[in-house]
């Protein structure tokens, strides 16, 4: 029975979460709450809920909670210091077709080296310098969690679940690029050139204004503070690999160091330390956000606790066709995080000598391809996703009236590449 009704409470919370504007209340608070109510029923209907099981959980979560906030305040600083100037200045079309194949293909790229969650925060924060209208806005961010997600899928560091292929030993990085570029590629343009015939006119600067947000900060402080903060987000994969710590510590090492920085930057000027330090800077962070993924995160690992997600492991194995089983995981990443699903497929598949499960396999990399995209679907599908909804408020109707089927569009594309390059000229 608490089985069913689990399920019953996750898509009753879901659909909350969905008309957080019509009900009026805060995607947050459902979010908390469905994560809880879940853990008790589990807890009280079901075989209980041990205390290591939470603990794994929340400190799998936390890790993703710990990088957006250091990524998020990292993001911050260099706004508040104008760092972002220097490329700002730089974009000087207005056309909306020109504007958004540049910040789609910044984006993509970006990601690939970064990754997407961290690429997201960083597009956003540009907009908000590139575009006054909030509706003209949403529309970009919404292509920016497409190009983010697309971007992250083809390397081994830009999305944690191809992180997760990597690091097991499922594929290899050399050749994950290869045979994903394409595909991750193709899902971007198809509904990038689509969309490019739909809109037209241009979009509204906002008025540049120095003296409340940056004072009198020179151009050397906000440069400073720009390669500062990028070096920081670009030096956390090779912090990573160099000392297998997982990537919020390298997160954390780039926040201090700035932090480090602007305190002694600021501490003989006490109008700007009040306001460009980051301690005060860390009080206007989106903590909404971060308690949403927590939320969200939780709820979904009480699920894979429970079971449900291995039996949804079981009935995907039943169809047979790993080119289908990868487009129906990476479907289901649209509404349950694809962190778990791709843990359950790689437990449910193990490495194989040769074939489709070979390292390198076509079901692994296909899995990286669809796993990595298919969360653009819905705006809470992906990390990126989740960042950039916080960020800028965007309505879950509205992302799945105006970009869901320009998402879904890319990401059958992609996949149909995918599909063509293993089955007739990769794998021959």
């Amino acid at each position: 029975m608490y089985f069913t009704l689990m399920i019953v409470i996750f898509i009753l919370g879901y659909a909350l979460i969905a008309l957080e504007h019509p009900i009026k209340i805060n995607k947050t608070a459902t979010a908390l709450l469905l994560a809880v109510v879940l853990w008790s029923v589990y807890a009280l209907m079901g075989p209980g809920a041990e205390a290591e099981d939470l603990i794994k959980h929340l400190g799998d979560t936390s890790e993703i909670l710990f990088f957006l906030l250091g990524a998020m305040t990292i993001v911050e600083i260099v706004d508040r210091h104008n760092g972002f100037a220097i490329i700002t200045d730089r974009i000087t079309t207005t056309n909306k077709r020109k504007l958004l194949w540049v910040i789609s293909i910044i984006t993509f790229f970006m990601s690939s080296v970064l990754d997407n969650l961290t690429t997201a925060i960083v597009m956003c924060a540009l907009l908000r310098k590139l575009i006054s209208n909030q509706k003209d806005r949403w529309f970009f961010a919404g292509m920016v969690i497409l190009a983010a997600n697309a971007g992250g899928a083809w390397t081994p560091i830009g999305d944690v679940t191809t992180i997760m292929l990597w690091i097991k030993g499922n594929i290899t990085a050399l050749m994950i690029m290869k045979e994903t570029f394409i595909p991750s590629f193709i899902s971007l343009i198809v509904p990038l050139i689509a969309i490019t015939f739909t809109i037209k006119g241009s979009v509204e600067r906002p008025e540049v204004s120095k003296s409340a947000s940056t004072g009198n900060i020179s151009k050397l402080q906000s440069n400073l503070i720009f390669f500062l903060g990028v070096g920081s987000l670009l030096f956390t994969p090779i912090f990573k690999t160099i000392t297998h710590l997982p990537p919020y510590m390298g997160i954390l090492l780039g926040l201090g160091v700035i932090w480090v920085i602007t305190e002694i930057m600021h501490r003989k000027n006490e109008e700007q330390y009040s306001r460009l330090n980051a301690s005060a800077i860390l009080q206007k962070v989106d903590t909404p956000s971060v308690l949403f993924f927590l939320g969200i995160l939780m709820a979904v690992a009480c699920l894979q606790t429970a079971g449900h997600l291995g039996q949804l492991s079981g009935m995907l194995d039943k169809i047979g066709n790993i080119y289908v089983i990868n487009i129906a995981i990476g479907l289901l990443s649209a509404v349950i995080d694809n962190v778990p699903l791709v843990a359950a497929a790689m437990g449910m598949y193990p490495v194989a000598e040769i074939g489709h499960f070979a390292v390198d396999g076509a079901f692994w990399e296909m899995l990286a391809y669809c796993a990595g995209t298919g969360g653009s679907i819905l705006i809470i599908g992906s990390a990126a996703g989740v960042a950039v909804m916080g960020m800028e408020k965007i309505d879950f109707i509205w992302y799945l009236k105006k970009i869901s089927l320009w998402a879904l569009l890319g990401y059958l594309s992609g996949a149909g590449a995918f599909y063509l390059l293993s089955h007739f000229i990769l794998h021959t």
